[in-house]
């Protein structure tokens, strides 16, 4: 079939907007029509190559919409059911999945690629071509053929539209506060960025029964924003945070600190261990260049005071139980989905919806399909 797509041919180029060729699913694929698509950070590091994929790719890979076809072999949905897209792919069969960490799994190894699991034979192609697709979803489209393993149905009465922000965004902040960072009760947290995953962070660090959680952003629309997801202060900075954490805790220091800028550097890491207590933990979450090799801190009190400093991916949550979780708290009126969506946008103005990222004008920018 033939439908048109937001496709990047080269680093620091605009998302070109063109018609592109859509096989059908093979064996263990599903073909999904979206109903939207989130403008997530990542999918900025393709267009400054912060994050290495193979050009050229379709954007896009937060989703959710509903299933028209389904190949061979496909067992956990059918025609009509409605799925969020999973940027992380689950096999349930690898060391990882089965030892409860899905966000690891090893079908991660073609994430980069953006070929096919199923025969390393694109789905999409254009001017001859073949195309890959971002994390294997492509979701700047609004149809797009992906594994059976990045597709998690749920329950029919949660609205597409914001369900769409929970394959990636939504999970990964939330977990990185209450899987990844391990957030207690009556805890002190930092949260450092407050965009579409620092804002979850906040939420899951809220819902984890954190005493006090200090948001902290340069912009002041972020950091007020932050105040109606659940944080009970915000700073402009770091430096600005750790002399209210001071105050906070009576120079305790926090429990957790959680990185979720949309590019972290080497030069953070420091500051964000500063902000800790004995034995605290910083979470790194957000996505630093693949260059970025060089980090400073003072690996003395690293050791002497016992923190920590753990990586996270997808917030260290399971897709397949954290998907439904998440979508169910939000039925629930316990967990803020339609707040995250400042503007929404036609795939036509991707472009803009992304220069709204870089000027701080968005919580979350969301494409909505017809």
């Amino acid at each position: 079939m033939k439908t048109q797509a937001a496709v990047l041919w080269n680093h620091g180029e605009p998302w070109s907007i063109e018609e592109v060729d859509l096989a059908e699913p093979v064996a263990g694929e599903v073909r999904v029509k979206l109903a939207a698509a989130g403008l997530c950070h990542s999918d900025e590091h393709l267009v400054t190559g912060d994050i290495p994929v193979t050009l050229p790719v379709i954007g896009g890979h937060e989703g959710a919409g509903v299933v028209e076809a389904v190949g061979p072999g496909v067992t956990s949905v059918s025609e009509g059911d409605h799925v969020v897209l999973s940027f992380i792919p689950a096999c349930g069969r690898c060391h990882y999945c089965s030892t409860g960490r899905q966000n690891l799994c090893d079908l991660g190894i073609h994430l980069l690629a953006g070929v096919p699991i199923a025969d390393g034979v694109h789905r999409f192609s254009s001017k001859g071509r073949g195309i890959g697709t971002m994390c294997l979803l492509g979701t700047f489209c609004p149809h797009t053929v992906v594994h059976e393993a990045s597709v998690v149905k749920v329950d029919d009465s949660v609205p597409l539209e914001v369900a769409a922000l929970v394959g990636c965004g939504v999970t990964t902040g939330w977990g990185s506060a209450v899987y990844a960072a391990e957030v207690r009760a009556g805890e002190t947290v930092v949260v450092v960025g407050t965009g579409g995953v620092g804002m979850n962070a906040v939420q899951g660090a809220r819902l984890a029964g954190a005493k006090h959680i200090v948001a902290v952003d340069p912009l002041a629309f972020k950091r007020e924003q932050a105040e109606a997801f659940g944080a009970t202060h915000a700073a402009a900075d770091m430096e600005a945070a750790k002399s209210l954490v001071e105050e906070l805790t009576w120079g305790r220091m926090a429990d957790k600190a959680i990185l979720t800028v949309g590019t972290a550097e080497g030069e953070m890491i420091g500051p964000l261990l500063d902000l800790l207590a004995k034995d605290g933990r910083a979470v790194v979450t957000a996505i630093a260049p693949i260059s970025q090799m060089d980090v400073k801190l003072n690996l003395h009190l690293l050791t002497l005071f016992q923190k920590q400093l753990h990586g996270s991916i997808f917030g260290s949550a399971n897709p397949r139980a954290d998907i439904p979780t998440l979508l169910s708290l939000y039925r629930d009126g316990q967990l803020k989905l339609d707040e995250l969506v400042t503007r929404t946008y036609k795939l036509e103005d991707v472009n803009q919806g992304y220069q709204d990222l870089r000027d701080g004008k968005n919580v979350r920018g969301l494409i909505v399909y017809n």
